[in-house]
């Protein structure tokens, strides 16, 4: 049985010990769940989907916090140090902490063998479970059927949307992945999504449970109000007038944030959240490189963009904020995904691509990026760069006050961006 006295050793031993980064299936981790005995008597949150479950785990978590409850919070991948993914009331888990868990899935585990993230997740239940906290909000790291966070059933499940992503794992079509992410809900408990036009398949799997199906247009929905500085949110429960816009950038965090809110109303005699919790936390929630703009000048936007749906996300809360006399993107990507979409999406919107792979073995390199940019926007200037903390050092000496840097392509990108800012 492995032991070690730090995280990082213990992170070098996970990363080592499946043979397979992805290892579809729950048998493996029930069966390490139940000789650990991890049953949660707090109402568990799974938020599943292509993009913005970060958002709205976030949104939950601070809502649940305005309102005094006990958060735990689970959520990958993470940017710049493990303890991000694992949160009690926001805190990042300490080290110790995080060790003394993966140890007990260890001594548990006997001969099974569990993945990088089968490890982690069952590890973040025990401190959860270990902590007290009074509820869980957890968020899919891969589809859902098979993902190793649905060995939890939950109290209330939500996808936010559905796109094509990771298709060699959950399908090539919107309606095979669909039936993966609806693989979260579970008979007689609430199941919602806030895609506004959702596969069948969603609507069939739901059925097919028994689930109590909500889809945002038909139970709940949400619109602007007045000048545009507050909006409206109707749930099952009833409406909710003047509230802030999300502190977290882009026109689509509304559609989160009414997510996030019909969820809860799902849960208000075990959690009751009130409406002065709801604009606390809309005004206070906080997730990084999610469009985020960091102060100073030139402006600087982070996010984490890495498929055609995030893409098209991303260049609408560009539009939104306002003019920048150029624009450079600091830009990495990973060889397995739709680079040529996500490219073509946004190319019209930046002037000048600064190109690098991150340092991962799984990364295009800046060669295939600088090729498919000039095949997307052949008049666009591109610039390779040996490192992505290189492109964004030249970037920032390249732009003017007036210009903006965007760094976008990956949660490494972004990441190593960071790293580099820190330093």
């Amino acid at each position: 049985m492995f032991s070690a006295d730090t995280l990082d050793e213990w992170l070098r031993h996970l990363e080592q010990l499946h043979p397979s980064a992805i290892d579809m299936g729950l048998e493996r981790v029930a069966r390490v769940r139940d000789a650990l005995g991890l049953l949660p008597t707090f109402p568990v949150l799974t938020v599943g989907g292509t993009n913005g479950k970060g958002s709205v785990c976030a949104m939950l978590t601070a809502m649940l916090r305005a309102a005094g409850f006990k958060v735990g919070s689970y959520t990958s991948p993470h940017l710049l140090h493990y303890n991000e993914r694992v949160r009690i009331d926001l805190i990042p888990a300490a080290d110790a902490d995080i060790v003394a868990a993966l140890a007990a899935v260890e001594a548990a585990r006997g001969e099974v063998s569990l993945t990088y993230f089968e490890f982690g997740t069952l590890a973040a239940m025990k401190q959860f479970i270990d902590a007290g906290v009074d509820v869980a909000v957890m968020e899919v790291g891969l589809g859902g059927r098979l993902d190793a966070v649905n060995v939890f059933a939950p109290d209330v499940a939500a996808v936010v949307n559905v796109d094509l992503d990771h298709q060699s794992y959950l399908g090539n079509t919107r309606e095979k992945i669909a039936f993966e992410k609806a693989g979260i809900f579970r008979p007689g408990k609430p199941a919602l999504c806030a895609d506004p036009n959702p596969p069948q398949a969603l609507l069939d799997v739901a059925a097919q449970q028994g689930a109590d199906l909500q889809l945002i247009g038909r139970d709940f929905e949400w619109q602007k109000e007045g000048e545009g500085n507050q909006w409206m949110c109707a749930t099952r429960t009833g409406k909710r007038h003047a509230l802030p816009l999300p502190a977290l950038r882009g026109p689509y965090q509304l559609g989160n944030a009414a997510l996030a809110i019909a969820m809860l109303d799902n849960l208000r005699e075990r959690l009751p959240v009130g409406l002065g919790h709801i604009k606390r936390g809309l005004l206070e929630v906080e997730w990084p490189a999610r469009c985020q703009v960091l102060p100073g000048r030139p402006q600087t936007v982070l996010d984490v963009a890495h498929n055609p749906h995030a893409a098209r996300a991303l260049r609408q809360a560009l539009d939104g904020m306002g003019y920048a006399a150029d624009t450079h993107a600091v830009f990495g990507a990973m060889a397995d995904k739709d680079i040529a979409g996500v490219v073509a999406i946004l190319a019209d919107r930046i002037d000048h691509w600064h190109l690098a792979a991150p340092d991962i073995a799984r990364a295009a390199s800046a060669d295939v990026l600088a090729e498919t940019v000039r095949q997307a926007a052949p008049r666009a200037r591109t610039s390779s760069y040996s490192t992505v903390g290189d492109a964004y050092r030249t970037a920032c000496e390249a732009a003017g006050e007036a210009d903006r840097i965007l760094v976008f392509g990956s949660f490494y990108t972004v990441a190593e961006v960071m790293a580099a800012r820190e330093r």
